[in-house]
């Protein structure tokens, strides 16, 4: 996903985030392609989250340290773009593989400072799978596409090997590698449900009328809107992140099949700090629940998304009875240090 005040193309990104210091790395030898800046979270209490520093190392490093015993040091941060489309797009991923010592509080506030759609953290214990937690600038989710591809694409490149199944909140994951391209399955089952008030909802927040529309629990509730065309869901203008929220938008995936196999897409996220998402996996999925739920028993589908944001990127979709899986390609960007 893209943070919320990531400017569009063709407008001007401001360097530092309204309300925020400038960010404290200490070096950017290889800086991101983009604005990275997101709102600030809080915890549950209310209370606002410290900014752990962070700095970067360039575009190379390595060390899973999954057992050291500490509080506070320096540890790896991989940057990341998952489904990218060949060297170009795809959606930016922080991947911690040293998860030792954090709170929830802190990994909050690392993704918080990061401003990706999503920052993924490792917790391994010997003779375990591996688990994983995900978290966007503005809460922790129980599963997300794009992290889990990027951290099973980072531990084969980190070797030897990599592990064969991760464990989020939600299930777990199998993971494949073929040639440069990462797929995970997910299994299917989420539930499908009418969406009645997809008409005045979507009139709310300016984008097409539905040719139709669903709720799909993931768990969390995506709202899926069919878009008459790839033209009328490509040039919708969205009201603004708070109008969104008020009209009770809170994650809409809106779509357009462009042929029987292919699918454009944009994906809005506006409750969970990150207004638009270049590359969206769980909404694949999801996709993938409510074609199943209308019958159709297995399919595939390419899926493009993020060109309206400047961040192009392809999803390879296939499911089959009660599997989907999602996969693409992952391209690394640099390491950061976290002084967290």
């Amino acid at each position: 996903m893209v943070p919320r005040n990531h400017a569009r193309p063709g407008r001007n990104s401001p360097s530092t985030p309204r309300g925020r210091s400038p960010r404290r790395f200490l070096k950017m030898a290889n800086p991101l392609p983009m604005t990275i800046a997101s709102p600030m979270a809080s915890t549950a209490s209310g209370n606002k989250l410290s900014n752990p520093k962070i700095s970067s190392i360039g575009r190379h490093g390595s060390g899973y340290g999954f057992h050291l015993e500490r509080s506070s040091m320096p540890r790896h941060c991989y940057v990341l773009r998952v489904f990218t489309r060949g060297d170009e797009g795809g959606n930016h991923l922080g991947v911690v593989t040293d998860a030792t010592g954090l709170t929830t509080d802190s990994m909050q506030a690392i993704a918080v400072d990061l401003g990706f759609s999503e920052t993924i953290f490792l917790e391994w214990k010997e003779g375990e799978i591996p688990r994983v937690r995900i978290f966007t600038p503005g809460a922790e989710l129980p599963f997300a596409g794009h992290p889990l591809v990027g951290m099973g694409w980072m531990l084969k490149q980190l070797g030897p090997g990599g592990p064969d199944t991760l464990r989020c909140a939600a299930f777990d994951v199998a993971i494949r590698h073929e040639g440069e391209v990462v797929t995970i399955e997910v299994p299917l089952g989420q539930r499908v449900r009418p969406a009645p008030q997809a008409p005045s909802l979507a009139a709310a927040v300016n984008l097409p009328e539905p040719v139709s529309a669903r709720w799909v629990d993931m768990p969390l509730p995506y709202l899926l809107i069919e878009a008459e065309s790839v033209a009328a869901a490509s040039s919708a203008e969205p009201v603004p992140a708070e109008v969104f929220e008020k009209a009770g938008a809170d994650m809409v995936y809106l779509y357009a099949l462009a042929s029987p196999t292919v699918v454009r897409a944009r994906f809005f996220a506006p409750g969970h700090g990150v207004f638009e998402d270049p590359a969206t996996g769980s909404a694949a999925v999801a996709l993938a629940a409510a074609m199943r739920a209308e019958g159709h028993a297995s399919g595939r589908l390419e899926i493009g998304q993020g060109l309206e944001i400047g961040h192009p990127s392809t999803i390879n979709l296939e499911w089959h009875g009660a599997q989907a899986s999602i996969g693409g390609t992952v391209r690394k960007d640099e390491v950061r240090w976290l002084d967290a």
